[in-house]
């Protein structure tokens, strides 16, 4: 079992199904209500959405990709591709978790406040952990780090007894690797 599956018990049915964490890219058109449209199929349902990035990609075709994160057993997650390949705006969408090897990272700015020693503990696990700091006052940090989402959450989860005071984070973006394109 890999980090993106786990199984959940059904013992009520007397069954076992296996949830798995996958990464869909979805290419739309750029255009007003796309983005709300692609939720809506999500909460309409009682999908839940782990991760959302939307950026536009394709300037002269008008085109933008959205990165979802999600989970689901496979028959949940074939239904949510389905579901979103029929959508109107929906060029595309392809299920990087499956289609090959791929590269997925997040950014996130994590502020910490501290002294003494656990300033100097926040600064020796920014540097284990390649962040850099971006702010800095006699009273607190931010870092920014960038990486595979376990990575930043383990960083974060090692900061909180240090002095961690907020978290923002981008959510995940990810490509396929090799020449070919979405």
């Amino acid at each position: 079992m890999n980090a993106n599956t786990a199984t959940t018990h059904y013992p009520a049915a007397g069954l076992s199904e296996r949830v798995e964490r996958r990464t869909l890219c979805v290419l739309v058109d750029n255009e007003p209500g796309v983005l709300a449209r692609v939720i809506g199929l999500f909460s309409g349902r009682g999908y839940n959405i782990d991760s959302l990035t939307v950026s536009e990609t394709e300037h002269e075709k008008h085109l933008s990709r959205i990165t979802i994160v999600t989970s689901g057993t496979p028959m949940v997650i074939e239904q949510i591709k389905n579901q979103l390949d029929r959508l109107v705006p929906v060029h595309r969408v392809v299920d990087l978790t499956t289609t090959g090897p791929a590269i997925a990272r997040e950014l996130a700015m994590v502020k910490v406040r501290g002294s003494g020693d656990h300033r100097m503990e926040a600064l020796r696990l920014a540097d284990a952990f390649r962040a850099r700091v971006i702010d800095a006052t006699t009273e607190s940090f931010v870092f920014e780090i960038t990486g595979a989402s376990d990575k930043i959450e383990s960083f974060i989860n090692l900061m909180l007894p240090v002095g961690l005071v907020e978290v923002s984070r981008t959510g995940v973006v990810a490509i396929a690797r090799g020449p070919e394109g979405m």
